[in-house]
């Protein structure tokens, strides 16, 4: 079942922006009303992530998580890192570097972001640079597009669909990209994790 999304007034300095999408047409639709998501930075295979341990030089280091979700740091041979936020991160290394270090503070920062799967969002089909991209929180569609590049020359992009799990049941929702990308904000939507973006290629 398809659905028409709502609209979603965007300041008119980002329209500007289209400019840099000249040979695309335009874009999408606003969120349904099903709630802004608030919640922290999930980390996924493939973050890299700052660790800082306080005081402790030698043991504060940048490390990737493995495919497997794991990092390794200097007394931590091993430790879960994929499916927890920087800061239940920080409380688990400091619970595991207690047993060497008295009353260990630790940091974690993510310096370069991947997320966990579902919290990707994806792009397939006709963009420019289609992958999947992190959620961040307040994405639009719009700034979706100007990531992936815009549309190729081939793209059906008022024919584009937005598919969504609301209530743990999959939705799909008509986008106007072509439209949204000529500067018709009506179709700008609040993007939300998990969200794939498929955007076919022309029939002529």
């Amino acid at each position: 079942m398809k659905y028409k999304l709502r609209k979603f007034v965007v300041p008119a300095v980002l329209i500007a922006l289209f400019g840099v999408l000249g040979g695309c047409s335009s874009m999408p639709p606003k969120q349904v009303s099903e709630g802004i998501i608030k919640t922290p930075y999930i980390i996924g295979p493939g973050d890299v992530l700052q660790i800082y341990v306080r005081n402790n030089p030698d043991i504060s280091v940048t490390v990737p998580v493995r495919p497997d979700g794991r990092i390794s740091i200097p007394m931590v041979q091993t430790i879960r890192a994929a499916g927890e936020t920087p800061a239940t991160l920080a409380n688990k290394l400091q619970n595991a570097l207690s047993k060497y270090i008295r009353n260990p503070t630790v940091t974690v920062i993510v310096t370069q972001f991947v997320g966990t799967y579902s919290n990707q969002i994806k792009v397939v089909g006709e963009a420019v640079k289609p992958q999947a991209i992190p959620y961040r929180r307040g994405m639009t569609l719009l700034d979706l597009m100007i990531q992936v590049g815009g549309l190729t020359k081939f793209a059906a992009g008022n024919d584009a669909k937005l598919i969504r799990k609301v209530n743990g049941h999959e939705k799909t929702y008509q986008v106007d990209l072509e439209d949204l990308l000529n500067g018709d904000m009506e179709d700008n939507v609040e993007l939300r994790p998990g969200d794939v973006l498929i955007i076919p290629r022309s029939m002529f």
